[in-house]
């Protein structure tokens, strides 16, 4: 008795249940890719952003009071959640 000999097995691309999850490790890059810049164009980087001292003064205040409207909303929470277990 002859052996039946296999098709050749042929990748067309199709998918017919697509396996990945977006957001697991291994499908997002960990360093970001820059745009390809056309060949002898001269890529400008942007200048840094100089603040005053007040300008910098309010952003790290802004950055503080919305830190600390997130924490006591927090513990205000956890608080409400423990005085009702225990009433």
């Amino acid at each position: 008795m002859k052996k039946r000999r296999k098709d050749d097995f042929v990748d067309d691309g199709r998918v017919i249940a697509d396996m990945s999850i977006d957001g697991m490790p291994g499908t997002i890059s960990r360093r970001r890719r820059k745009p390809p810049v056309p060949f002898g164009t001269v890529r400008e980087e942007p200048e840094p952003v100089k603040l005053t001292w007040k300008e910098r003064i309010s952003a790290y205040g802004g950055a503080y009071a919305a830190y600390a409207l997130f924490g006591f909303v927090m513990f205000g929470g956890l608080g409400l959640v423990i005085w009702l277990w225990l009433r």
